[in-house]
C-alpha cells in the first residue's frame, strides 16, 4: 500500500475531479436507495389497500422513473470524470517513468532486462490505472452505498436490520482470510508476465542469431516453459479469486434467503407490512452488491499493489551518475578538445577492475588508437570518457575540466561516438542525422550530410530526406547507415569524436565508401579510435596498446614496431605487408 500512496501525489492536480465525482456517487447512490422505498410506498398506499389508488400509483411511477433516469446521468458523468481524471493521472506516471529510465546511467541497464522495464512503463501503468478508476470508483459508491442502505434498514425495520448485521464479522474474517493469498497470486502472475516479456523483448532483438544456430525450436520450448508457468500461476489466481467471491455469493443468498424467513413471518403476523418486506429483500440484495463489488474490485487493488511496488522500486533507483550540484559549462565553440586520464580505474563489480591505473593524453586535434585483445579494457575507456560510467579511481580531463563537473547534457554535445553498430530510430532520415533536435535545420541537415558524402546517398532513396526509415535502419545498406551516423556528427558538432572500429563490418568496397565521410568527421577533431585491425591506427599520432585493463605499451606506429614487443608481435600476425597501404584510419592519419 505504501508504494500505491507515493503515487497519490500524481492526483493532486485532479482534486476538483474527484470532489465531483463523489459529489456524483452520492446523487447516484441516493437514487438507488430511493428506489426500493418508492416500490414500498406504493404497495402499502396505492396497491395492497382496500381502496387502490390508481392516481397515487401514477405519481409513484413518474417519480420513480425520474428517480432512474437521475441515477443514470450522475452514473455517467461519474464515471466519464473518473476516466479523465485517472487516465491523466497514469499518462504523468507513465511520462516520469520513461524520462526516469532514461535519465539513468548504463549500470542500471546492466541490472535490468529491457524487457522488465517495457512491462513496467506499459503493462503496470496500466494496471495502476484501475486503481484510479475501477477501484477508486468501487471504494467510493459502494463504501457508501452500504452505508446508505443500512441506515435505511433501520430505518425500515431495526429488529429484521439488527438480525441482518449478523454476518458482517463473518464478512470482514472471509477477507482477511483470503487476502494473503490473493496477493501472493497477483505478485506471482506479474512476475511470471514480466519474464515472458523479457524472454520476449531479448529473443526478437537476438533474432538473427538464433536463426544463424538454429536454436528457434531450443528457445521455442524455454518459451513454452515461461508461459507454462505463467499459465499456471494464472489459473492459481483466478481459482482464488473466484473462490473468494463466490463465498461472498453464497453468503447474500443465504441472508436473502434468512429475511424472506424472518420478514414473511412478520408479515404473517402483521408486524410489518408487504411493501416493507419488499423493501428489506431488496435492500439485502443490494446491500450485498456493493459489498462483492468491493470484493472482487480488491483483485484490482492487489494487482495495483504488486505493480505499483515495481513501479516505485524503478523510480526509488538514483542514477549511479549525476550532475554536480554547480556544473561547468564549457560552449561547444570554445572547446579544444584535449582529453587527459589521469590514474584513472574502474570495475563494473566491486573488487573486479576492468582498468587500472590509465594514463593517456590526447591533444586537440590529435589521432588516438586504442588496440589490444578483446576484454583489455578498450570499450570501458570509452564508455567513461562519454560518461557512462565514473572512475573509481582518478579522474578524466575534457580541458582541464573534470568530467563529473560537467553537466552530462553539455559533455554529450561535446563528444560524439560513432559505433560498429549504428542505431537508426523509427523516423525520417533527416530526423535521424539531427535526433530529432528542432534547433537543427533542414539546411544544416543537408549540409552535414554534403560534408561526409551521404547527401548523393539520401537523394537516391525513394523520398530522400524525407524517407522513413524502419526499426535500425533495417531498410538502408551497412555503408549507408554509417555515413548517417557521421552526418549526425557533423549536424551535432560534436568536437570530441569516438570511433568503436565503425568500419570493421565493412567489406573493402563499402569501405572506401565511408573514407570521405571518416575524413570529414574527423577533421579538426580529436579523435580516439578503437581498432581491431592495426592497418587503420598506423598513422595515429599516438597508440595505446591494453591488456588485462593496463597500458603496456604507447608510442607511435614506428615507436611501437621498434620496441619488438606485444604490439610488433600482433602486427606481424596481422598480415598486413605493405606499409603505405591505404586504409580508412590511414588516411585520416596522413591529413593531420
Amino acid at each position: 500500500m505504501s508504494s500505491l500512496l507515493r503515487l497519490l501525489p500524481y492526483a493532486r492536480p485532479y482534486l476538483r475531479q474527484f470532489i465531483l465525482v463523489l459529489g456524483l456517487v452520492v446523487v447516484y447512490n441516493a437514487t438507488s436507495v430511493l428506489q426500493p422505498y418508492l416500490v414500498k410506498v406504493a404497495i402499502d398506499r396505492d396497491i395492497v389497500v382496500t381502496h387502490p389508488s390508481f392516481h397515487g400509483l401514477l405519481q409513484i411511477s413518474l417519480l420513480y422513473i425520474a428517480v432512474v433516469v437521475l441515477g443514470t446521468a450522475a452514473n455517467y458523468f461519474q464515471i466519464l470524470t473518473l476516466q479523465y481524471a485517472g487516465q491523466s493521472i497514469i499518462r504523468h506516471i507513465r511520462l516520469d517513468l520513461f524520462h526516469h529510465i532514461t535519465a539513468q546511467s548504463m549500470d542500471f541497464f546492466d541490472r535490468n532486462a529491457i524487457g522488465r522495464l517495457v512491462t513496467n512503463v506499459s503493462s503496470d501503468t496500466e494496471t495502476v490505472s484501475q486503481f484510479f478508476t475501477n477501484f477508486f470508483l468501487s471504494l467510493i459508491r459502494d463504501g457508501l452505498a452500504v452505508v446508505m442502505i443500512v441506515f435505511a434498514m433501520f430505518q425500515l425495520d431495526a429488529a429484521i436490520a439488527a438480525k441482518a448485521m449478523v454476518l458482517l464479522p463473518l464478512l470482514f474474517g472471509i477477507s482477511l482470510l483470503f487476502r494473503k493469498r490473493l496477493r501472493q497470486a497477483y505478485q506471482a502472475t506479474r512476475t511470471h508476465l514480466a519474464n515472458v516479456i523479457a524472454f520476449l523483448a531479448e529473443n526478437l532483438a537476438g533474432v538473427r542469431i538464433t536463426q544463424i544456430f538454429h536454436q528457434e525450436m531450443r528457445q521455442a520450448r524455454k518459451f513454452e516453459q515461461l508461459n507454462k508457468l505463467h499459465r499456471q500461476a494464472n489459473i492459481h489466481e483466478y481459482q482464488t479469486s473466484v473462490l473468494f467471491n463466490r463465498t461472498f455469493e453464497m453468503l447474500g443468498n443465504m441472508a436473502v434467503a434468512a429475511v424472506v424467513w424472518i420478514g414473511g413471518n412478520a408479515v404473517l403476523h402483521h408486524a410489518i407490512e408487504f411493501g416493507t418486506l419488499y423493501a428489506f429483500i431488496s435492500y439485502i440484495r443490494n446491500f450485498f452488491q456493493p459489498i462483492n463489488s468491493m470484493t472482487q474490485q480488491w483483485n484490482t487493488l492487489q494487482s495495483s499493489m504488486v505493480s505499483a511496488d515495481r513501479i516505485g522500486r524503478v523510480l526509488s533507483v538514483e542514477p549511479g551518475v549525476q550532475d554536480a550540484p554547480n556544473p561547468v559549462h564549457i560552449a561547444p565553440t570554445k572547446l579544444r578538445g584535449q582529453v587527459v586520464f589521469e590514474h584513472v580505474s574502474f570495475g563494473y563489480q566491486p573488487n573486479q577492475p576492468v582498468l587500472q591505473d590509465i594514463c593517456l593524453v590526447a591533444k586537440p586535434g590529435s589521432f588516438i588508437g586504442l588496440v589490444g585483445p578483446t576484454g583489455a579494457g578498450k570499450s570501458s575507456i570509452m564508455s567513461l570518457l562519454t560518461r557512462f560510467y565514473d572512475p573509481d579511481v582518478g579522474r578524466i580531463l575534457l580541458d582541464g575540466v573534470d568530467l563529473r563537473m560537467l553537466a552530462q547534457a553539455d559533455l554529450h554535445h561535446l563528444v560524439g561516438i560513432v559505433q560498429q553498430e549504428v542505431y537508426l530510430f523509427s523516423g525520417t532520415v533527416a530526423d535521424n542525422i539531427r535526433l530529432f533536435r528542432d534547433d537543427i535545420s533542414d539546411q544544416q541537415v543537408r549540409a552535414a550530410a554534403a560534408a561526409v558524402g551521404a547527401h548523393r546517398v539520401i537523394e537516391k532513396l525513394p523520398q530522400q530526406y524525407q524517407t522513413w526509415l524502419y526499426g535500425k535502419g533495417g531498410n538502408l545498406s551497412m555503408g549507408e547507415r554509417q555515413l548517417l551516423s557521421f552526418a549526425r556528427i557533423v549536424a551535432l558538432d560534436q568536437k570530441v569524436l569516438i570511433l568503436d572500429e565503425a568500419t570493421a563490418n565493412l567489406d573493402s568496397q563499402t569501405e572506401a565508401l565511408v573514407t570521405k565521410g571518416l575524413q570529414a568527421v574527423a577533421k579538426n577533431r580529436t579523435t580516439l579510435v578503437i581498432a581491431h585491425r592495426l592497418a587503420t591506427i598506423r598513422h595515429a599520432d599516438k597508440i595505446y596498446f591494453l591488456q588485462q585493463g593496463r597500458i603496456v605499451e604507447q608510442g607511435t606506429h614506428e615507436q611501437l614496431l621498434s620496441l619488438a614487443g606485444l604490439y610488433a608481435e600482433l602486427y606481424a600476425k596481422s598480415g598486413i605487408e605493405h606499409p603505405d597501404e591505404s586504409t580508412v584510419f590511414g588516411e585520416i592519419g596522413k591529413t593531420r
